[in-house]
């Protein structure tokens, strides 16, 4: 039946209504907007930035990603430097505030940022948001991105993870999307292992474990000068990760001659090996990095 009518239209000359591009928001700060690197502004022409202030960032690499692999998405972002969900809520609402397919949600790196590693803040910001997402458009699919460990609180004194290794921030700042995700409800459909994957690329001996001593020959520094925000290759990552857990594409599907990483300057095997870890951390759901 769906043939008869579709040759009936042709024979009318009917045109078939064109696919719109499935939308897609990215709330976060600047561990969204890929502070300290190249990635800050690279590609800011493919997104739209509600904010007018000219950022690429991680959306614009995801979508250079789409585009390599022939997807179709309308990409916009909502951004500001040191900032949690609950100040977009505040203060950006009127930016945000409309119809979504999909949107991405990116907290402080702390969770808390006056009370490091507290999720309540981020379950209320999170479950507040979905709603008023929700009500713009019920079928909308929200994933939240789960940060990476941060070296500055991890081998300095004075943080809740002073000494715990640099795995332990990344699983507890997860720990706390895991809970806001559940809290949240339907409309959050997962959580992206960013900052696990940022581990499993330390222990598969892709990326050097502690800035401080320096860089190891081979290893790729995956934080930028602050040992705070990533490095274009933490952000490259972390635009991996999401668009794998996005799209359901491998990763690897990119190719070592990505040409993002190309403008970057990767080199071919260190694309090959970020996109390994990529799928390593979306195949394990972050366990590689527990």
């Amino acid at each position: 039946m769906m043939r008869r009518l579709l040759a009936l239209a042709a024979l009318l000359g009917l045109a078939a209504a064109p696919v719109r591009a499935e939308t897609i928001l990215f709330v976060g700060n600047s561990f969204t907007f890929g502070a300290h690197s190249p990635v800050h502004h690279m590609g800011a022409h493919r997104v739209t930035d509600l904010n007018g202030t000219g950022v690429g960032g991680v959306p614009a690499l995801f979508k250079r990603f789409t585009e390599q692999a022939g997807l179709d998405y309308d990409v916009s972002l909502e951004t500001e430097g040191g900032r949690s969900l609950a100040w977009h809520l505040a203060n950006r609402r009127a930016q945000i505030d409309r119809r979504w397919d999909r949107v991405v949600l990116q907290d402080y790196s702390t969770l808390n940022p006056q009370r490091p590693g507290d999720p309540a803040e981020t379950i209320a910001s999170v479950d507040t948001l979905a709603r008023l997402f929700t009500a713009r458009n019920p079928r909308v699919r929200l994933l939240l991105d789960s940060t990476w460990s941060r070296p500055d609180l991890t081998y300095r004194p004075g943080s809740p993870w002073s000494g715990q290794g640099i795995a332990a921030m990344a699983n507890g700042v997860r720990a706390g999307y895991d809970r806001a995700a559940r809290s949240a409800g339907a409309a959050v459909r997962g959580v992206a292992p960013v900052g696990q994957a940022f581990t499993c690329a330390i222990r598969a001996g892709v990326a050097d474990a502690d800035p401080y001593d320096g860089i190891a020959y081979g290893q790729l520094p995956l934080w930028a000068w602050d040992q705070y925000h990533a490095s274009a290759y933490g952000y490259y990552l972390e635009a991996l990760v999401l668009f794998g857990e996005i799209t359901g594409r491998d990763p690897r599907s990119l190719d070592r001659d990505e040409t993002a990483a190309m403008e970057l300057g990767f080199s071919p095997e260190q694309t090959a090996a970020l996109q390994g870890i990529a799928h390593e951390a979306l195949e394990t759901r972050g366990g590689c990095g527990r």
